[in-house]
């Protein structure tokens, strides 16, 4: 059998040898031979054809283990290949567009398009909420706190021996920010933007405090504080907040997870994230270790009809990214939302605990 060295099987299937020695560590391309003395690789020339596949599906983004299988199925059956890189374009667009509108969110809110002052002034706004925390299917208890007031809204995922109360005294800490918001919004002149952040960082610093003396346990946190036009947003960890607005949904938090840190990095997408091992590896949490806790602290101005889920990854690790939004989208009130949202998540087999929390801006 003839066979061709990398050099000029590089030149055949148009590729580089350093992406054939690439593509050969990642198990997508293996050479006919290997020279058991010298290391060199040998090809077959037929192989040049899955070389180019290969390339070609890394340029639009596939998964390594997707493009292996997509390329042993091209080679039995074209047409299952070519829906599979229908479906994966398919997801690419979805996520696309979930960026896209959180683009837009983002752009409005620092460009100041965001804020109507004088609706604001003559429309006072309120929230109405719904709460609920399910033990799921699978786990003998419940970790997650999900809690919701007329001025704080939360959730938390508690993890180790003492979670659930890692959790509750997490959220506990952040109770009395309720009647100091009630306190400010009967004051004259609105609480500072700096005043009402520091209160929060404050409220985290309590909860990092309350944590500590539980041991190896500790908790995410996600939770938002209503001062009647605005809300203040602390996140530590990988539950999360997202936001639908007129007719866009979008997460508005960033998870603090290992595999977080390798989509930032371009090393991982989000495909390969949800089935990645270390995928619940946190890298910021409330667990009483040494150092302070650094939650991400922000402020979002609230519209009438914003609509905000928070929960734990309980759902969407269980649901699909459409689902969550069809249910926010269509849900007639919080607590359909809320009840629709726990139940998808058993029809997923829940696997975990479940926390959910759905709040509608409305008219006071």
């Amino acid at each position: 059998m003839g066979l061709l060295t990398i050099g000029a099987f590089a030149r055949v299937s148009r590729l580089s040898a350093k992406a054939l020695r690439r593509y050969d560590e990642m198990g997508l391309l293996r050479p006919v031979r290997v020279d058991p003395f010298t290391g060199y690789r040998y090809y077959d020339e037929a192989q040049s054809e899955r070389a180019r596949l290969v390339a070609w599906l890394r340029r639009i983004g596939m998964p390594l283990a997707r493009i292996g299988e997509v390329c042993d199925l091209a080679e039995s059956d074209a047409s299952a290949a070519a829906r599979e890189i229908r479906a994966h374009w398919a997801r690419v667009e979805a996520e696309t567009s979930a960026r896209r509108d959180l683009a837009d969110f983002l752009v409005n809110q620092l460009s100041g398009k965001d804020t109507d002052i004088m609706s604001q002034l003559t429309t006072p706004l309120a929230i109405r909420y719904a709460a609920r925390s399910d033990r799921g299917l699978v786990r003998d208890s419940n970790q997650d706190v999900a809690y919701a007031g007329s001025r704080l809204l939360a959730v938390a995922d508690g993890f180790g021996a003492d979670g659930g109360r890692a959790g509750s005294a997490a959220v506990d800490a952040l109770k009395p920010l309720e009647t100091e918001a009630a306190k400010a919004l009967g004051d004259a002149a609105p609480p500072r933007v700096g005043d009402l952040l520091n209160a929060l960082e404050d409220a985290v610093r309590r909860a990092d405090a309350a944590v500590h003396g539980l041991g190896d346990s500790g908790t995410t946190l996600t939770a938002m504080l209503w001062t009647g036009s605005r809300l203040a947003l602390v996140h530590i960890g990988d539950t999360r907040a997202y936001l639908l607005r007129e007719g866009t949904f979008f997460q508005i938090t960033h998870d603090h997870t290992v595999v977080q840190s390798m989509i930032d990095e371009g090393t991982l997408d989000a495909e390969e994230a949800a089935s990645h091992p270390q995928r619940a590896i946190l890298l910021r949490a409330l667990d009483g270790s040494e150092g302070p806790a650094r939650p991400d602290l922000r402020l979002h101005e609230a519209k009438r009809g914003d609509r905000y889920l928070l929960c734990s990854d309980g759902l969407f690790a269980a649901v699909p990214h459409a689902g969550i939004r069809r249910t926010v989208e269509t849900a007639p009130d919080p607590d359909a939302a809320v009840a629709t949202l726990i139940a998808l998540a058993h029809d997923a087999g829940a696997p975990d605990n479940v926390a959910c929390v759905v709040a509608d801006v409305v008219p006071a």
